[in-house]
């Protein structure tokens, strides 16, 4: 078995955080193109929209006052999902960014 020398180490662990930030920043990619901008949540928020415009023109103030409610919570799924995807984006970044400069510091 051959053993790694110190040097070797450093630049084995900058390989694999650089790996482990390229992973994270797929991820955060991947996340933002199918969960914040899914259709689904499209779809659900056009057919809110709908029914409190139906609502109104009936005058339930009920009905609109839940798909406004409904309306606010999708909002703030999409927020939410699009800001964690934001920060896996950010953070697999900033470690591939370390990980470069830790390993122009080896040679």
């Amino acid at each position: 078995m051959q053993t790694l020398t110190p040097e070797q180490l450093r630049m084995w662990i900058g390989i694999l955080v650089f790996l482990s930030g390229l992973a994270t920043f797929a991820v955060g990619v991947f996340v933002l193109v199918t969960r914040a901008l899914s259709a689904d949540v499209h779809r659900v928020a056009t057919r809110t929209a709908k029914l409190a415009q139906k609502g109104m023109l009936e005058e339930a103030s009920g009905l609109v006052g839940n798909a406004n409610a409904l309306l606010i919570s999708l909002n703030k799924l999409v927020r939410t999902t699009a800001g964690t995807a934001l920060f896996l984006i950010a953070l697999g970044i900033t470690m591939m960014v370390y990980s470069y400069q830790y390993i122009l510091h080896l040679s």
